[in-house]
């Protein structure tokens, strides 16, 4: 009998014809079969096998203009209100124009080929092919300085709370405005979602707290809680199951969900395996240094990555807005929703155990 080659073990390519009404599900199962498509494929099958079982930690970062697009109202709330997602890490600017929705401004589908000179004099302004009025940008602006003043906000404090005290504010909102499902801070503030950003002050949320100071406001955001609540969300995750990572993109939120494992395992010097599970969406390449440090198995050698679980990893080089929506359809499907972590409530306890932990081992480090 002849012996079967184990290169062609795989699945034969036969599948079969699209046809109308088809699920999303479906047609990523049949027809995403190679390339790029197979990836997104095993992404949704590693998120709805693996990483959506109950004793799985998930964190997700946000980058690229995701929310102006609309995709924080059809894919972020979905998942977060479905118990999905347990944490988020995200740009400053996609929180910023995430506050748009609840507050019942507007951003239109546009074009890219146009005349920017014509939409400054217009007073229109430009996120690729999407459009809104610089109204838009003065009342989220005045709602933000606003808000800086309120008692709630007259101390120091990490992005989670103050995301999750603009949430509260947002929520109120958008109940008087008769809205439902515009914001992913509403949702994160009502699951108890801690919701991180890695630059504070790279934004326009940023950029109202600074001027606010400057007229007697004492909110202050202080970077280092977040950086040892994040790592204590991971560190609590790897001794109660297992900790995941779902990555949007690139750039700074993407650095500051894996640089966890380093603040545990590095800097604070204790024994972590890294993240067990790992996907990532992105048009970056690593020799340009775009993925420096980030494809899983770059990351194992960083301690960001569980070695072990190398295989349970993928990148797909897709973009987002493309991915995003499959994705999230995929998993609503396929997997029932979870009952919510609310890790936002658990901070506090969190932050003890790896404060307790790095204490014993300072302790031991002296002896």
């Amino acid at each position: 009998m002849k012996k079967r080659n184990p290169f062609l073990s795989g699945n034969p390519i036969a599948p079969s014809a699209v046809k109308p009404g088809i699920t999303a599900r479906v047609l990523v199962d049949s027809a995403f079969l190679a390339y790029n498509g197979a990836r997104l494929r095993e992404a949704c099958r590693l998120y709805v096998e693996k990483m959506l079982e109950p004793d799985v930690t998930v964190g997700l970062s946000i980058s690229g203009a995701l929310t102006p697009a609309g995709l924080g109202q059809s894919c972020i709330v979905p998942l977060i209100k479905s118990g999905m997602v347990d944490w988020i890490v995200s740009t400053g600017a996609n929180l910023y124009h995430d506050t748009h929705f609840p507050l019942g401004k507007q951003v239109h589908a546009g074009s890219p080929f146009v005349d920017d000179r014509v939409l400054r004099k217009k007073q229109v302004v430009r996120i690729y092919d999407l459009f809104f009025s610089y109204d838009v940008l003065l009342e989220t602006d005045r709602f933000y300085y606003e808000l800086m003043f309120a008692d709630e906000f007259q101390r120091t404090m990490g992005t989670a709370e103050f995301h999750c005290l603009v949430g509260k504010y947002l929520a109120a909102r958008e109940k008087a405005l008769g809205f439902h499902g515009t914001s992913l801070l509403v949702a994160a503030h009502e699951a108890g979602v801690p919701v991180y950003t890695s630059s504070p002050g790279d934004s326009s949320i940023g950029m109202n707290v600074a001027a606010a100071a400057l007229n007697g406001s004492k909110c202050r955001i202080d970077p280092s809680i977040d950086v040892n609540e994040t790592a204590a969300i991971v560190y609590h995750a790897n001794r109660n199951g297992h900790s995941a990572v779902v990555i949007l993109g690139g750039g700074s939120p993407k650095n500051f969900v894996l640089q966890t494992e380093p603040q545990i395992q590095e800097v604070l010097g204790l024994k972590d395996r890294g993240h067990t599970y790992f996907i990532q969406f992105t048009d970056a390449r690593p020799d340009t240094g775009g993925l420096s440090g980030a494809t899983p198995s770059e990351a194992v050698s960083w301690g960001k990555v569980d070695p072990d679980h190398l295989p349970d990893t993928v990148v797909c080089y897709a973009d987002s807005t493309v991915s995003l929506p499959l994705f999230t359809a995929y998993a609503l499907d396929a997997h029932k929703p979870r009952k919510p972590r609310r890790l936002y409530d658990a901070r506090k306890t969190m932050l003890e155990a790896l404060t307790k932990a790095a204490l014993q081992r300072g302790r031991s480090k002296k002896r």
